[in-house]
């Protein structure tokens, strides 16, 4: 079986343009996608192409306006008020265009109906990278409490969790499951704000929690001295392993969801959990210099991980194929 053979013949073109995004800028999590069953990549993908359009409309840079103007911003705001319109009007049922963006949303669509995946998400999403923009009149650059900023990854990070249980299939009741798959998007989030700490600084965003940094002494000044000079000042390393420690924390509470899954799906989640978790470890390995280098896993690292992955998705695929499927949509 191949990734689009449930799929409808017109609509291949389309989910290729999302497998494709997802192998060019996602290399952890497609290796992650890898391990699913056939059946299941293609919807991944379909997802996984709408949140990369999104995200690179928020990222927008072009040559012919200052990066940071108000011009731009207003641009990004545009065009996000743009996709939202067509999302809105493609999931309503209007046919669509054979532009690589319509592409990506006739895959998007398709799969929100065959999963039947609320639409709230997906619009919940557009409203957290509405956050992200200067202008916007929710944007934020500085979140003062974690409360604050899970308001934020609900959008950003949680509706992934939430958008993916459908597709994966769970062995419980779904709303048992949606807690942790949440979790599991926020602690993904989480580990991204660590990683990128220093890039976000020179975009003016801070994202961890400034009262939890300034209980351990941190302020504004002293990360963009870290960041100009490449130290590490003690306070920042100990308000960064509290950060870590939350954030593991979380993986905790999201591996117990890993079990309520499709047991055919279970190495792939397993795999990307564990892969974004050693981000943590590069950080912690790096002397917490987040701010001057980016941690990065290495290849090697990701192959040694992945690869006994592989024969547990078949051992437990040719498991569960002989039982009768406790598999709830």
């Amino acid at each position: 079986m191949k990734e689009l053979d449930t799929i409808d013949p017109a609509l291949h073109g389309a989910y290729r343009i999302c497998r494709e995004l997802n192998a060019r800028h996602g290399k952890t999590y497609f290796l992650a996608t890898r391990l699913l069953p056939v059946d299941k990549r293609a919807a991944v993908h379909a997802l996984y192409g709408f949140a990369r359009m999104v995200d690179d409309i928020v990222d927008l840079e072009g040559t012919d306006i200052v990066v940071g103007s108000d011009e731009l911003n207003a641009r990004r705001l545009a065009e996000l008020d743009l996709i939202e319109s067509r999302v809105r009007a493609a999931l309503a049922g209007e046919p669509l265009s054979e532009s690589v963006s319509d592409q990506v949303l006739s895959a998007l669509c398709d799969t929100a109906l065959r999963y039947d995946i609320p639409h709230d998400y997906f619009f919940a999403f557009m409203r957290s990278m509405r956050m992200d923009i200067p202008g916007s009149t929710v944007f934020i650059s500085r979140y003062r409490t974690m409360e604050q900023l899970r308001e934020y990854m609900y959008g950003s990070a949680a509706v992934i969790g939430l958008q993916m249980l459908p597709i994966l299939g769970t062995v419980v009741d779904r709303a048992e499951a949606e807690p942790p798959a949440a979790a599991l998007g926020e602690a993904f989030q989480l580990t991204n704000f660590i990683r990128d700490m220093g890039e976000d600084l020179d975009r003016d965003r801070i994202y961890l929690p400034m009262d939890e940094l300034e209980a351990f002494g941190v302020d504004e000044e002293l990360l963009r001295w870290c960041r100009t000079t490449g130290n590490v000042d003690a306070k920042v390393g100990r308000a960064l392993a509290h950060q870590i420690a939350v954030t593991r924390s979380i993986y905790r509470t999201s591996d117990a969801g890993i079990e309520m899954l499709d047991p055919r799906v279970r190495p792939s989640m397993r795999t990307a959990s564990i892969l974004y978790g050693r981000i943590l470890d590069e950080v912690e390995s790096q002397g917490y210099r987040v701010l001057s280098q980016r941690a990065t896993v290495p290849q090697w690292t990701r192959a040694r991980i992945a690869l006994p992955q592989f024969f547990v998705t078949g051992f437990e695929r040719a498991t569960f194929a002989r039982r009768p499927s406790p598999v709830r949509a």
